[in-house]
């Protein structure tokens, strides 16, 4: 090719792209990151503080123990990163344990992980703004203590912003995410740097040992520590939403997670040891972190107003994996199609919708109570983890791929390792309300299986997959509801013949005085459709034309169809004022009777 024809090539015009086929309606690694890895980043605000809370049962010396647990609970953090980076390759459609278990452990337990991957989202947004909304009322009393308002203003905010695209609520959280990473780590750095607490805050607290520390008590707080894990799965769940190549940077996304969220473990579990700190009343465990390394001026406002925005905006790890697992769960027939609906900048409103309206109810039950979430919260996360590295050792043993004992052996002792922190987290924290999970989980699994059950029933009466005869070649009636003669009367006429070889008009008159006066404009207009008016004892429109039109599909040996015709206005406002007959109408029709329904609208013009 010439030099001149390459020019011409490269100036040629291009086709028009719809939206997202530029990739810019999904995500990069620091967009991914900001909208899918913010619930387990945010994790380090109560997860580390969890495990404190269970080691002090045995004494203020126990609190020893955190940065050996926390080294376990990283040295889990880098197997599950490690399996979640495998998950990515392998089903880079997303779905993360669901999709695990559908292709490697058989349906039972893909729909175990199903459900337990819907729980643990719901429970991720309304844990998320509880503790937002706590952490705001604790850096500004002045507000008032009204945490359930707070709650549901950040869940509003959240719907509307993913509503407009998960890309565009990916780029409102890359700062607050950068603050607050920039915040833990001048914590951890200045923290290491002092040779004694520069601050403390909040009011002793008597602190009795119940316990002794024994395998049970490090088991517990094991488990309690593990908390600060949730949220790792999202970024396997959601691969679909990143930019081309999807697994290259959702895997880096991965990666980038597990290193941020193992250094802040880490470095927070250090100070935790170096200053001796202990639950305090009337603050965080984080914030007494925060005073001892920072002080209580500036730098320790500004650590307290990141966390709360974090906190509140951590739920967006929900609305990047819960729409998409529901999509996936949709094409499986498990859940209604509609979840499998994409709108404009690749939203999945429906499972937005979903998502929020189930987090609203449970933030309303407990009214706004992070201690009363708290309890169900690590427990359907840590199903799927269990699920999906097991999923990953029977994957491997199939495929015997190159390396795949060695990958086989990570995945099961990461199997192992989250199977016995969901024992005793269901165990110890049953009473306080992970009894719920027990009973939710099964019920919608049976959902799932109610669903499937109908779309097999409407797959086996519909013979989908299935070559029909050819289609019957016959006669039609095409049956025309009408009011009077006028435009829209032409109009449905007109679009009526060129639909049916026969054509009636039918019209609802409730006194002899308006049907003589009917007839009479019929004949004069000498339309060539013949005209049936009925008259009925009561002034009801829709019971007479129904049974009409079954009794033109049981005496007529042709196909049978009615033509509604529907005034449409010109804005959506004026709606409102029309009758909604058509509408009325088309609805009794079509559940009394077997016949074609169709709708004409007649747009009003400027």
């Amino acid at each position: 090719m010439s030099s001149t024809s390459s020019r011409r090539a490269r100036r040629s015009p291009t086709k028009r792209l719809r939206p997202g086929e530029n990739g810019k309606d999904y995500l990069g690694t620091l967009q991914g990151l900001a909208a899918l890895s913010l619930d387990a980043l945010s994790s380090v605000a109560y997860g580390p503080e969890a495990m404190v809370l269970v080691l002090v049962a045995a004494g203020v010396s126990a609190v020893h123990f955190t940065l050996p647990l926390t080294i376990a609970i990283t040295v889990l953090l880098a197997v599950l990163v490690v399996s979640y980076r495998q998950v990515i390759a392998v089903h880079p459609d997303g779905g993360g344990a669901y999709a695990v278990a559908k292709a490697s452990l058989g349906r039972r337990l893909s729909l175990l992980a199903a459900a337990s991957l819907v729980v643990d989202y719901v429970l991720t947004v309304a844990v998320s703004l509880a503790a937002g909304a706590a952490s705001l009322i604790s850096t500004f009393p002045s507000l008032g203590s009204h945490p359930l308002l707070y709650s549901l203003a950040g869940l509003a905010f959240l719907a509307a912003v993913n509503l407009r695209g998960i890309v565009e609520s990916a780029r409102a959280l890359i700062l607050p995410t950068a603050l607050f990473i920039v915040g833990i780590g001048a914590v951890i750095v200045a923290g290491l740097a002092r040779a004694r607490p520069e601050h403390v805050i909040g009011h002793g607290l008597p602190l009795h040992a119940s316990e002794a520390v024994g395998v049970i008590l490090l088991l517990k707080a094991f488990a309690a520590g593990c908390s600060a894990l949730t949220g790792v799965e999202a970024i396997a769940n959601a691969v679909p939403t990143f930019r081309e190549p999807r697994v290259k940077r959702a895997q880096r996304t991965e990666l980038l997670l597990g290193v941020l969220l193992a250094a802040m473990l880490l470095g927070l579990a250090i100070v935790i040891h170096r200053f001796h700190v202990v639950p305090r009343g009337g603050v965080t465990l984080l914030a007494q972190l925060t005073a001892a390394a920072l002080g209580t001026g500036l730098g320790f406002h500004l650590v307290g107003i990141a966390v709360t925005i974090v906190l509140l905006l951590a739920a967006n790890t929900s609305y990047g994996g819960l729409p998409v697992l529901m999509s996936r769960l949709s094409h499986d027939n498990r859940l209604p199609h509609l979840f499998s609906l994409r709108a404009e900048h690749q939203v999945y409103r429906y499972g937005v919708a979903a998502l929020t309206l189930a987090a609203a109810a449970l933030l309303v039950v407990v009214r706004g109570d992070t201690q009363r979430l708290i309890p169900l919260f690590a427990i359907g996360v840590f199903i799927g983890f269990t699920i999906s590295q097991t999923g990953l050792v029977r994957h491997w043993a199939r495929e015997r791929t190159r390396n795949w004992r060695t990958r086989a052996a990570v995945n099961g002792f990461g199997a192992l390792l989250t199977a016995t922190a969901t024992v005793i987290f269901l165990v110890a924290k049953f009473t306080e309300g992970a009894w719920i999970v027990v009973v939710i989980v099964p019920l919608l699994i049976l959902l799932f299986n109610r669903i499937e059950s109908y779309y097999d029933y409407v797959a086996d009466e519909l013979a989908l997959g299935q070559i029909p005869p050819p289609p019957l070649e016959g006669r039609s009636l095409v049956i025309v509801p009408v009011n009077g003669v006028s435009k829209i009367t032409y109009e449905a006429l007109s679009a009526a013949k060129s639909l049916g070889d026969a054509v009636v008009a039918v019209s609802v008159q409730y006194d002899d005085e308006s049907a003589r006066a009917l007839r009479s404009q019929w004949r004069a207009w000498e339309c060539g459709v013949h005209l049936d008016i009925l008259t009925p004892t009561r002034r009801d429109l829709l019971e007479p034309i129904a049974d009409y039109v079954n009794n033109a599909v049981r005496d007529s040996d042709r196909r049978v169809a009615v033509l509604i015709p529907e005034v449409e206005p010109r804005r959506r406002r004026h709606q409102i004022l029309q009758n909604q007959r058509g509408i009325l109408l088309a609805a009794v029709l079509r559940s009394r009777t077997d016949a074609v329904i169709c709708i004409l609208p007649y747009r009003l013009h400027d």
